[in-house]
């Protein structure tokens, strides 16, 4: 029976996630404490104070793994209950900071910013957090793709795949790619424990999972062989016409307004309902 068989989040935008139990759906559409905080090039921010949002996808304004491959020499740990931030370097001291306060937030700033050598500005989003495609929500893999990408590589294991590719949602039970079925003409939505979701786009791939998440070292030829084994095993039932390319895995959803505030639990079943 298809369920909900992993919930993560990732509390700071282009840092390690975390495994949750449940979580709420906010009333932008996102996870309770997915991408809540996020790191800014302050400069490129200052720029963005005509009153326009910045682009959280943008790497000339958000440091994330886009930019600068330094964020794999970090290790982080967030408890969402007491809003403590745990930073591990790969070579240096282990430094925490409470993220609910303003100092606690500044001191972080002034951490990151000697640690990526720019000028930071740590930002929170209590309504929808940093997601890239604001207006979205979760983002819905099933552990069959991410058992069948890991596959593909020599040197990539199921977990390395989905520390890669980053999903909120990972449904098992389902076979693989089964979330290309809810884009395109037609597409049915689905409800995770009774809180629905909504087909948006397919997550077209940057350079992120290219890398070791450990490591952050290039592995040789990913994207080639991602798009040559994604060609061959599209799957037929899948409307193609929703795709940018091949370099694509990972659902893109949204919840809709009136399901917002309900919560999804890990190991909630999982239903295919009409469009």
């Amino acid at each position: 029976m298809p369920r909900l068989d992993r919930l993560r989040v990732y509390p700071v935008k282009s840092l390690n996630g975390i495994d949750l139990e449940a979580a709420d759906v906010l009333d932008g559409g996102t996870l309770a404490h997915d991408r809540e905080f996020a790191l800014f090039d302050r400069d490129a921010l200052r720029s963005t104070a005509d009153g326009t949002d910045p682009d959280p996808a943008d790497s000339d304004v958000v440091i994330n793994g886009k930019r600068t491959a330094r964020v794999h020499d970090l290790r982080t740990d967030f408890d969402p209950e007491t809003g403590v931030l745990v930073v591990e370097p790969t070579d240096g001291e282990t430094a925490s900071f409470d993220l609910e306060s303003a100092a606690g937030r500044d001191r972080a700033a002034s951490w990151f910013g000697e640690f990526f050598d720019e000028d930071v500005s740590l930002e929170r989003n209590r309504t929808c957090g940093y997601v890239d495609r604001p207006g979205t929500g979760p983002s819905v893999i099933s552990t069959a793709t991410l058992e069948t990408v890991a596959d593909w590589f020599d040197d990539v294991t199921v977990e390395g795949a989905r520390r890669r590719l980053r999903p909120n949602l990972e449904i098992s039970g389902v076979e693989p790619f089964w979330e290309d079925r809810f884009v395109g003409a037609d597409a049915p939505a689905f409800e995770i424990g009774g809180v629905r979701l909504e087909g948006v786009t397919p997550c077209n791939r940057c350079v992120v999972p290219e890398r070791d998440p450990d490591t952050g070292d290039a592995t040789p030829q990913f994207r080639e062989r991602f798009v040559e084994k994604r060609r061959e095993t599209f799957p037929d039932w899948a409307d193609e016409d929703a795709f940018d390319h091949y370099y694509a895995t990972m659902l893109i959803a949204r919840v809709p307004e009136s399901d917002r505030g309900k919560t999804v639990r890990s190991g909630d079943p999982v239903d295919v309902v009409d469009s």
